[in-house]
């Protein structure tokens, strides 16, 4: 039985990542580029990218293709644009990416860092209100919070 670190770490030979800065530059030098958000959408909600879209990991296969409730027409087309996939911390993100490369897209990669790092090269985060998330509130938002029922029993 593979844990869940072994398993990302397991797709991570598979999928090509790629470090904020460059999707800085990517950004820049593709405007066609589009990044694609895994999170929940609570998590989308209170920060996120400026004009990426949203597309739960949990049903992210069916939202990539046509004839279901889920299916997300930008998505489905996207498959020979430039997509670069996100989640907090890159986890998320690069399974996704795994599954994508299987359903035919061409050129997706995944955010090495995730947002997370994303915040630490000191990019702009957004909220669904529109407007741009303090520094120190994005903070808050990546300390891991773990409940003591989440952490693993001690011996």
């Amino acid at each position: 039985m593979l844990t869940y670190r072994e398993l990302v770490q397991n797709c991570l030979s598979q999928v090509r990542e790629i470090m904020p800065w460059d999707l800085v530059l990517r950004m820049k030098e593709n405007p066609e580029l589009l990044i694609l958000d895994v999170r929940e959408p609570y998590e989308f909600d209170t920060l996120h990218i400026r004009n990426s879209i949203n597309v739960p990991r949990g049903i992210l296969e069916s939202a990539s293709e046509w004839d279901y409730e889920d299916t997300v027409p930008m998505l489905v087309k996207a498959r020979m644009r430039e997509i670069v996939v996100v989640c907090r911390s890159g986890s998320r993100s690069a399974l996704a990416v795994q599954s994508m490369q299987l359903l035919g897209y061409q050129n997706v990669c995944s955010l090495r860092t995730g947002l997370r790092g994303w915040n630490d090269y000191e990019e702009p985060l957004w909220s669904s209100t529109g407007t741009l998330v303090d520094e120190a509130d994005a903070d808050e938002y990546f300390t891991v919070k773990l409940r003591p029922e989440q952490k693993a029993p001690r011996p």
